[in-house]
């Protein structure tokens, strides 16, 4: 069974189908620029662009930035105020013709993660923080996903914590990768003090430098960088519209 999965970001969204057995992407990944501003109804046709682009006529998930309540956005990290309130599975199902699931995108990259990733066969409490535009959070426990926790926008340092330690953040600033460090490892410490988990897997793009930083970080915490990388936000957002009483 394949699903068209779409990762919605502050910067870029992409897509592909997805293999929801394997969890492997079935073509190639399109990726195109997240319109400014990102308001409902431009999001809507970049969505369309890529639905085209594959020639799709299945289910789609698509992962949002947003705390998403029974298909309704409740809040807009990195998009259009617009969004809030807005029934998102209806407004981009009527949009595109096609039957759309949305979830958080952060829970979304989770859920492919604790599935094909760092976190399978991970029993606990687990918590995957996707690092890009801000800072996303998907909590896990006994691997069921705890929806919508947005702990990116906890106070750190007198600061909303993503506009101190996010990705965003290091480039602004042009920090070194050591100096962004003791930034990030100060909010995986307070996250730390707060849930206690037994594994971090730090996601979004820049899980793939993980090297660079990782060895800064002092937090007690088991951290892994995603396995899935930058895909896991396609692949969970897939696993999101699998029908329900479908085994995937």
């Amino acid at each position: 069974m394949q699903i068209l999965g779409i990762d919605i970001g502050g910067s870029g969204i992409k897509g592909a189908p997805v293999d929801i057995e394997s969890g492997a992407l079935s073509d190639d990944r399109l990726r195109l620029a997240t319109p400014q501003p990102a308001t409902p109804e431009a999001v809507a046709a970049t969505i369309g662009n890529l639905i085209q682009h594959f020639n799709w006529q299945g289910p789609v998930g698509c992962g949002l930035p947003a705390a998403i309540q029974n298909g309704i956005a409740r809040t807009a990290a990195n998009i259009d105020p617009a969004w809030i309130d807005l029934d998102t599975e209806q407004f981009l199902s009527r949009k595109t013709g096609l039957g759309i699931t949305v979830i958080n995108d952060a829970d979304a990259a989770g859920l492919a993660e604790m599935r094909f990733g760092a976190g399978r066969q991970r029993d606990g409490t687990v918590l995957l923080i996707t690092v890009g535009t801000g800072l996303g959070s998907a909590l896990f426990r006994g691997g069921v996903l705890v929806p919508n926790t947005e702990l990116g926008h906890l106070d750190l340092n007198g600061q909303v914590a993503e506009h101190y330690a996010s990705a965003a953040t290091r480039e602004r600033l042009g920090l070194s990768y050591k100096k962004w460090a003791k930034r990030f490892d100060m909010y995986l410490q307070q996250l730390q003090e707060l849930f206690w988990p037994d594994l971090f897997i730090i996601g979004g793009g820049i899980s793939k430098k993980h090297a660079k930083f990782f060895p800064y970080l002092t937090v007690k915490t088991e951290v892994l960088p995603a396995d899935l990388r930058n895909e896991a936000g396609i692949v969970g957002a897939a696993l999101a519209a699998v029908p329900p009483g479908t085994d995937p």
